[in-house]
């Protein structure tokens, strides 16, 4: 299983979320058009992190929600969300954020390398506090959405922070990097959570922290997909590779040299939404560079089983379409560490680390655990 920390976490997911069942309503549209209830037209500029697409793809029902709401959405993104987000939505205006550009190191010492990379993301995070102050002026902007990116406060009539973590999972470092975390929070106008606000929920403590903070508002989990009806065109198994490079490609390498006939009928998608290259593959796997939602939301109601890194806006999708899954997380990544021990220990899904990743074993274990 995983280190130290995530023993350590595991008590505290115990703690958070018991042994009820987290499985409750999900938000609906209409809940979600609820938020951006205005008595004028808005102009809202979204604007996600640029670490994996996660932070893209739960915006995208909130973007959904805005436009239904009769209001005007400007995207703000750089590399992967940005062409994530150009193509569900081709006809919103796009804007080209800088992003942070987060480096993830090959031997998984997230903790230290993040602590390295604290004065580059500082540098980062006020650069984008005066890109925004134009780009409100410029774009006549009035509502500023941003998940994950700090420095995107101040300067329209409301600036909205989005994000699980108000408890980062950091080891050591912890309590430095909570306190960089809370003071950034509280310098927007709201804090939306996209997780349940009593207990148990998703996310345990990490939205939950022991320490209060002002103006936060749970959603409930967001997810860009919703329950379709099977179809004909079934899968046994599909992969979705995803997250930060290195460990990305890391992480495909061992997928793809254990994939044979024997998994059965296999969809491969791979996450890279600006890439054209193809890999070689057995016949009974099906690769994908990228899908729009629409297609992979089918190809993963289709699927027995879902092979994944347990990245939270994943989880997200997972309770949504009420799938089996198993998990590796990303070596490193205390977050995911603790989701997955968590899901493992309630039976919901079982997950072995990138070092240990056999998946004829991860495949024959999925019995055991009732999915979510």
């Amino acid at each position: 299983m995983v280190g130290h920390e995530s023993r350590k976490v595991l008590s505290e997911f115990h703690t958070c979320c018991g042994e009820k069942d987290i499985f409750r309503p999900l938000p609906s549209m209409v809940d979600l058009i609820a938020l951006f209830k205005h008595p004028t037209k808005l102009r809202i500029l979204v604007a996600p992190l640029d670490w994996g697409l996660g932070h893209a793809t739960r915006c995208v029902p909130l973007i959904k929600a805005a436009l239904q709401a009769g209001h005007e959405v400007v995207l703000a993104a750089d590399r992967s969300p940005l062409a994530l987000l150009q193509k569900e939505f081709p006809g919103l205006e796009l804007i080209r954020l800088k992003g942070y550009e987060i480096s993830y190191p090959s031997n998984g010492n997230m903790i230290f390398s993040m602590a390295l990379q604290l004065p580059k993301l500082g540098s980062r995070v006020i650069a984008e506090n005066f890109r925004i102050r134009s780009i409100v002026k410029s774009h006549n902007i009035d509502w500023v959405i941003s998940d994950n990116r700090y420095g995107l406060f101040g300067h329209a009539e409301k600036s909205i922070f989005i994000t699980h973590q108000l408890h980062i999972k950091t080891g050591f470092l912890e309590t430095i990097f909570n306190a960089i975390n809370r003071w950034f929070i509280q310098r927007f106008d709201e804090c939306w959570v996209p997780d349940w606000e009593s207990e148990p929920s998703l996310a345990g403590e990490l939205s939950h922290p022991t320490s209060a903070l002002n103006k936060l508002r749970y959603l409930g989990p967001l997810s860009r997909f919703s329950k379709l009806e099977r179809t004909n065109e079934s899968y046994n198994l599909t992969i979705l590779i995803s997250g930060p490079e290195p460990q990305r490609s890391m992480f495909e390498n061992k997928v793809v040299q254990q994939l044979d006939s024997s998994f059965g009928r296999v969809a491969l998608i791979r996450g890279l939404p600006l890439e054209d290259s193809s890999l070689v593959l057995p016949e009974n796997v099906r690769c994908y560079n990228h899908l729009p939602d629409k297609e992979l939301n089918q190809i993963l109601v289709d699927s027995d089983l879902i092979l994944s890194r347990p990245g939270y806006s994943t989880v997200m999708d997972l309770v949504t379409l009420k799938k089996k899954a198993i998990f590796v997380p990303t070596p490193g990544q205390t977050e995911q560490e603790y989701l997955a021990q968590g899901f493992h220990d309630k039976k919901i899904a079982p997950f072995q680390t990138q070092d240990q990743f056999n998946l004829k074993a991860l495949q024959n274990s999925v019995n055991h655990y009732q999915g979510f």
